[in-house]
């Protein structure tokens, strides 16, 4: 037998397993603090803190999270620059498939999206793409290294953009870089959309929605405020009388929805478009300095679980109010990310759960005095999995305020549809296209974001704006489309 202990045959002793460090926690105000200012609530992370959030990313050859984005960033690619201390590199690679990252970085949730797809989440905590993705984006704008890409030779070809929101931005973005003329028709007197009007300053910064509008100017696209498609003009009109060779839709999902019981015409009953457009895009809280009628309150209530819930509840309580989160379900089923609620929590916003609204309370003036709601508990699930809420008989109560923000969803705007009855859309008014190519029924015209698939998140209606783009480019180019058709949409179902 051969000998196997001599010093040529050494035994190979195991490589020590490689420890990463944990999650990076982003830095941000105390919540003592941020609970009564509009400052941004994190701060963002060092370069010594991305780096080292960088490093624990693993390289996958086939990277899952790429899978889980919306827009398909080479997620992989972005953070080894970082690893690598390229921090303006990174910007760059990550701008070549999102044209908002600053935006997305923020507001996006990755958690359900890109990170919840990471290997490291399988049996620890994911890497922070969200975080890295904001740094990146920070950095870059900071350091004024921000640079125009280089663009394609012009094709000749216009295509008109209706609504500066994130669909339009994003559809903007990628058509500019194809070469085409590219024009956004927007209905308000500021850019961004929901970005602007509906999240507030504390969790997305003003300033940060101009700048990448900024890039898009740089790059060539022209942007045309207060200019409301449907009235000021017809999309058969952009065709026929201004040459637009294309039309893309990305007008949103704006129209409130509301719940339907007495006292919702009270003074003091908002939607919470109008209560969160009054305080972002209008600056009511700096009241008497900007014209607008105050929204200060003593006593709010804010009914809604999800993100603009929260928006809503934490917009009041930084102006002075004592905030009741009004939700039918159960905290675990609120569809607002586990980091607002956290947040809100934190800052002082109390959670009345399992509890649904009856009737809104008024006083002789006409003015909100109460709001009269039942307790509930969960019974059987429903139809989308979530065990349904059942009224406890006898439980009404009252909780006394003097301000009702309505917060459970929005419709889409039926301006547009009204002004061209060729455009097949569903019975809840949204726009139908065929999902692989976001054509409409109307040949040469597109349509992405919620004004397809009703009220959803920033990220899905970019990943939608990108496959329209990339079929608008198509369609100039010559390959014809077929969308669904009017035939194919039964009455039912048209607005």
């Amino acid at each position: 037998m051969a000998d196997i202990s001599n010093s040529d045959n050494p035994v190979l002793e195991p490589k020590p397993k490689k420890e990463r460090p944990p999650r990076q926690a982003m830095p941000e105000q105390a919540p003592e603090d941020r609970a009564r200012n509009f400052y941004e609530v994190p701060y963002g992370y060092t370069p010594e803190l991305a780096m080292l959030e960088a490093s624990r990313c693993l390289n996958c050859k086939k990277p899952k999270c790429v899978d889980g984005c919306p827009v398909h960033v080479d997620i992989p690619g972005f953070i080894a620059l970082i690893q690598e201390g390229n921090f303006i590199e990174a910007a760059q690679h990550l701008k070549e498939q999102n044209a908002l990252p600053a935006i997305c970085g923020r507001v996006c949730p990755q958690e359900e999206q890109c990170e919840s797809k990471c290997i490291l989440g399988l049996k620890g905590e994911p890497v922070a793409v969200g975080r890295l993705e904001r740094f990146v984006a920070d950095y870059e704008r900071e350091s004024g290294a921000v640079a125009t890409p280089v663009l394609p030779p012009k094709t000749g070809k216009k295509v008109a953009i209706i609504g500066a929101g994130p669909a339009g931005l994003t559809a903007a973005g990628d058509l500019i870089r194809m070469g085409h003329e590219v024009t956004v028709f927007e209905a308000l007197q500021e850019t961004g959309g929901v970005l602007v009007y509906g999240i507030p300053e504390f969790r997305l910064p003003k300033e940060i929605v101009k700048a990448e509008v900024n890039f898009l100017k740089q790059m060539g696209v022209e942007f045309v405020m207060d200019f409301v498609v449907g009235r000021n003009a017809t999309i058969r009109e952009l065709f026929e009388d201004e040459g637009y060779n294309a039309v893309f839709i990305g007008t949103g999902a704006g129209l409130p929805a509301f719940l339907g019981i007495p006292g919702e015409n009270l003074v003091g009953v908002y939607s919470a478009n109008e209560y969160l457009t009054r305080s972002n895009l209008m600056k009511s809280y700096l009241f008497p300095k900007y014209d607008t009628p105050p929204i200060r309150r003593e006593r709010v209530a804010v009914v809604g679980g999800g993100n603009v819930a929260m928006d809503s509840a934490r917009t009041a309580l930084r102006l002075g109010g004592d905030v009741h989160i009004v939700y039918r379900r159960a905290k675990e089923q609120m569809p607002a990310r586990i980091e607002e609620v956290h947040h809100a929590e934190q800052e002082g916003v109390k959670m009345k759960l399992l509890t649904n609204p009856k009737r809104i309370l008024g006083d002789e003036r006409h003015r909100v005095t109460g709001i009269e709601c039942i307790q509930m508990e969960l019974g059987e699930p429903d139809d989308s999995g979530r065990r349904r809420p059942v009224p406890v008989k006898g439980s009404e109560f009252v909780i006394d305020v003097d301000t009702v923000v309505i917060a459970i969803g929005n419709n889409p705007n039926p301006l547009i549809p009204r002004s061209m009855p060729d455009l097949a859309t569903s019975k809840w008014g949204t726009i139908i296209v065929d999902e692989e190519t976001m054509a409409t029924s109307v040949p040469g015209v597109f349509a992405a974001g919620d004004i397809v698939s009703g009220a959803a998140t920033v990220i899905s209606a970019m990943g939608q704006a990108r496959t329209a783009a990339a079929s608008i480019n198509r369609y100039l180019n010559g390959e014809e489309f077929q969308g669904p058709t009017m035939a194919a949409t039964s009455s039912s179902q048209l607005t």
